[in-house]
C-alpha cells in the first residue's frame, strides 16, 4: 500500500507495508478507507464481526490466530475471512491491527 498516494494528509498512520502504526488511531471511518482501497464493498455487519473478533484477539493474545477459530467466534463458517476479505492481510489492514512481522505476514498473504 502506498499511503502517501491514498492518504496524502495521514501518511504517519501505516507503516512500509500498509499496517496501522498505532491502533488508538483506528475507527470506524479509517476501516471503511482501507477497505474501499482494498478494492472490497461496503463493510457488512459480517464483516464488522470479524473485524471485531480479530480486534479482540490481538488485544488479549497479541497474536495471529488461525483464522477458522476467527470465523468460529464470529459465528460465520470456517472461510469467513477469504470469502468476505479475499484474504488475511485484508482483513487485518481493515481491523486496524499492526504488522504482525515478516513470518506472520507470510502466513496472512
Amino acid at each position: 500500500m502506498d499511503a502517501k498516494a491514498n492518504f496524502p494528509n495521514q501518511v504517519e498512520l501505516f507503516d512500509a507495508n500498509g499496517f496501522l502504526l498505532d491502533g488508538d488511531r483506528w475507527n470506524e471511518t479509517l476501516a471503511r478507507e482501507v477497505a474501499a482501497l482494498d478494492g472490497l464493498g461496503p463493510l457488512t455487519p459480517h464483516h464488522w464481526k470479524v473485524i471485531q473478533v480479530l480486534r479482540a484477539h490481538w488485544r488479549d493474545c497479541q497474536s495471529l490466530p488461525a483464522l477458522s477459530h476467527i470465523c468460529h467466534l464470529a459465528g460465520l463458517p470456517g472461510d469467513c475471512v477469504n470469502e468476505l476479505f479475499r484474504g488475511a492481510r485484508h482483513a487485518w489492514r481493515i481491523a486496524g491491527l499492526p504488522d504482525p512481522g515478516s513470518e506472520a505476514r507470510a502466513y496472512l498473504s
